[in-house]
């Protein structure tokens, strides 16, 4: 009995694409939280959001949010405090910095970008089909390894400056 569960477990890992290490840890949420820690060294915004918090929100239900208040805890972006909000729903959301969008989310994601189309907020999902639908970086998951899609365009209508090195890190650039 206890075999067939761990291979229902396993299996069920396996589909979902998330592996739970022995301790309960998301790796792929931890892998995206770094790589979202990453984009803000990356990432320049305009001096008005150089000051206060550094705003990292998150949209919806993810594993994501737990790894990022985690870092939270020990980590800035520059000299800003790192701050982390997370958001039920389009309606909820407020001026953030980055502004994550869980996969359940994302079909809310024309309502999220009326939310926010007057501040400068990198917006980063985890859906096919969104980077051409207003996210400025995407997360795929390419050869079992987990990278991102690059829009440009998207990225600087929000007055945001993308690193060269962003571009070179990214699977794809539009």
């Amino acid at each position: 009995m206890k075999k067939i569960a761990l291979i229902l477990v396993t299996l069920l890992t396996f589909s979902t694409g998330f592996k739970l290490t022995g301790d309960g840890v998301d790796t792929n949420s931890k892998m995206k939280a770094i790589f979202i820690m990453n984009f803000t060294k990356l990432v320049e915004w305009p001096q008005s959001y150089r000051e206060g918090n550094f705003v990292v929100g998150v949209v919806g239900e993810s594993p994501l949010y737990l790894e990022l208040s985690k870092m939270a805890k020990t980590k800035k972006v520059a000299n800003q405090t790192l701050e982390i909000k997370k958001f039920v729903s389009s309606d909820d959301i407020s001026k953030c910095h980055i502004l994550y969008v869980s996969q359940k989310s994302g079909e809310e994601i024309s309502t999220i970008i009326k939310h926010i189309k007057t501040n400068s907020t990198l917006i980063v999902t985890e859906q096919q089909g969104l980077i051409d639908k207003g996210a400025g970086i995407n997360f795929i998951i390419k050869d079992n390894r987990q990278k991102f899609e690059l829009n440009k365009k998207n990225v600087e209508k929000y007055k945001l400056k993308v690193s060269s090195n962003l571009e070179a890190l990214a699977f794809s650039v539009k």
